[in-house]
């Protein structure tokens, strides 16, 4: 891979796999919530929590999105990994990490680390993870986060060495904390391809906080608590974790309130909610998110895209500019999410260092609302005819129930005024990401979770000649500066350049922001250890009652 590569973002098997008989969940009744203890001294009971989320992958070569990250995470070691309540990286199963050269990180591992299934964790493993990671290079992978990665050197059994390509490299520390940086088995994963769910979950290849017992595919996961976790965070509070998958957002409303989930986490609708802070058995927790809603545009099939008949460089961009100019997020908010997203008008989320609002006073009127007449403006300078037909794609399952009200809105929203006619289409997560990747949408949905709290990773992945939306976006200016910011160690120039770069985008509306969101949890009453903070990472390890 070369510098221009970006930062890209977003299972289980078991020996005995589950049988289950209710759509969209399981049976977990001897788990549930009503399950006071067990035997194996980790602290006693078991805690479910329910998703509608959707896991794309458990190999992390094969996926970059949320859904598979949240498994992950309770599963696989890192080097270096976000302690609780802070955003900021700390040796996990290393016992030190440090830059020894501008180009050079070295981490040293901690002595007697093992897998779950008894395997030695050694330095040629955590080589085996990122070779492997670089030589798969899947399309719906994160392997660009490591765009900056020239080699990997092991001089002995505890001793890693990164060799990278640019020199003070602001963010690797990060990226090994990300979903690229998850460590797995060379002795059960493949070298070449992506390993298929039944051989990671029969070869136990685990060393987190957890281990995976048994798995139905986005219906059950249960995790027991891996006694020879060797990382720096605490212990799992509870021995057996059930994870129970909805298909719809009620289903979970209701489980939560019947006491039959313990936790639910992604996705509750604004008016489940609210009905929930009304519910005095049970409470909602709410911390910093990092989500962002946007728009991707295909530069190759949008209208008067690269690939189409009528291809025109300046009249797709009068496209987006005008789309832009119609787009009403305080309406988004306020009717669709009931203020639990708010307005963006940037491509950094507010409060991280950096960001800025471009968007606001580029397109609309200038304070936040739509513009009408600005948007024909554009196309008529552009001798565009209107209504402007527009394929535009969402995920139905993917960001919750309310894609369906949020992408009606925004239909509405360009048709206002005649000057678009939409034709609005959804396709479940587990086709839509693969589609998306090859072209098929010429407008389309994504929203996005950072993988570390740091505005490159809003830019990176999104914004360099070879990104992971696919969409054939590349503009060598906003390349360099991309790259420049990651290696300028003075913090106010950084923020500077963060912002240029936020600026150069905008003016080219590869992407359409539009809205901010929050981390929300449900929990019953009596369970403790619900952590939202600004790692943006949801660990089931701390639970428990």
């Amino acid at each position: 891979m070369t510098l221009a590569h970006p930062r890209r973002r977003a299972l289980l098997a078991a020996p005995a796999v589950l049988a289950l008989t209710l759509a969209g969940c399981a049976d977990t009744s001897d788990t549930g919530g009503s399950d006071t203890g067990t035997d194996d001294g980790t602290g006693g009971g078991s805690i479910t929590v329910g998703t509608t989320d959707v896991i794309f992958s458990l190999d992390p070569a094969g996926s970059y999105d949320n859904g598979s990250f949240l498994v992950q995470n309770q599963v696989f070691p890192f080097l270096l990994n976000t302690p609780y309540g802070s955003p900021d990286v700390e040796p996990d199963i290393a016992e030190s990490a440090e830059f020894t050269g501008p180009s050079e990180y070295t981490v040293t591992l901690k002595e007697g680390l093992t897998f779950a299934n008894g395997n030695e964790l050694t330095s040629s493993d955590v080589k085996f993870s990122f070779d492997r990671q670089l030589a798969i290079a899947d399309p719906n992978g994160p392997s660009s986060l490591l765009y900056n990665l020239q080699s990997v050197e092991t001089p002995d059994e505890l001793t890693v060495v990164f060799t990278l390509k640019g020199e003070n490299d602001q963010t690797f520390p990060q990226v090994l904390s990300s979903p690229v940086g998850p460590i797995v088995d060379e002795e059960v994963f493949s070298a070449t391809e992506l390993t298929p769910a039944d051989d990671i979950v029969e070869g136990q290849a685990f060393a987190g906080q957890y281990a995976i017992t048994d798995y139905a595919e986005n219906e059950l996961v249960r995790y027991e608590a891996f006694a020879d976790y060797g990382g720096m965070l605490e212990p799992a509070q509870t021995p057996t974790v059930t994870a129970q998958y909805f298909t719809e957002e009620t289903s979970l409303k209701l489980a939560v309130q019947q006491g039959d989930v313990d936790v639910a986490f992604r996705n509750l609708s604004p008016t489940d909610l609210a009905d929930l802070a009304d519910d005095e058995n049970v409470t909602v927790h709410d911390g910093p998110g990092g989500e962002i809603r946007y728009i991707v545009f295909d530069f190759t099939t949008q209208p008067f895209g690269t690939q189409t008949p009528e291809a025109d460089e300046a009249k797709a961009l009068a496209v987006r500019q005008a789309a832009a100019h119609l787009i009403d997020r305080e309406a988004l908010s306020q009717e669709i999410y009931q203020g639990t997203y708010t307005p963006l008008y940037s491509y950094v989320p507010e409060g991280l260092s950096g960001a800025a609002e471009p968007l606001l006073e580029m397109y609309g009127d200038g304070e936040g609302g739509p513009d009408a007449a600005a948007a024909a403006a554009v196309l008529e300078e552009a001798g565009i005819p209107t209504p402007v037909a527009l394929n535009l794609q969402y995920s139905p399952d993917h960001y919750g129930n309310s894609s369906d009200e949020e992408y009606a809105l925004i239909e509405q929203q360009l048709e206002a005024d005649g000057l678009f006619d939409i034709t609005l289409q959804s396709t479940l997560w587990d086709t839509y990401n693969g589609e998306r990747v090859e072209h098929a949408y010429p407008a389309y949905q994504l929203g996005w979770f950072p993988d570390y709290s740091d505005a490159d990773n809003y830019l990176s992945p999104f914004f360099l000649t070879e990104n992971f939306l696919v969409n054939d976006y590349s503009d060598q200016a906003v390349n360099d500066l991309i790259l420049d910011q990651a290696t300028e160690p003075d913090p106010a120039a950084r923020e500077a350049k963060i912002a240029e770069v936020q600026r150069l985008v905008a003016e080219d509306l590869s992407t359409l922001p539009y809205l901010q969101g929050a981390q929300v949890a449900v929990a019953q009453n009596d369970v403790t250890g619900v952590t939202l903070d600004a790692s943006f990472k949801f660990r089931y390890a701390p639970l428990s009652r």
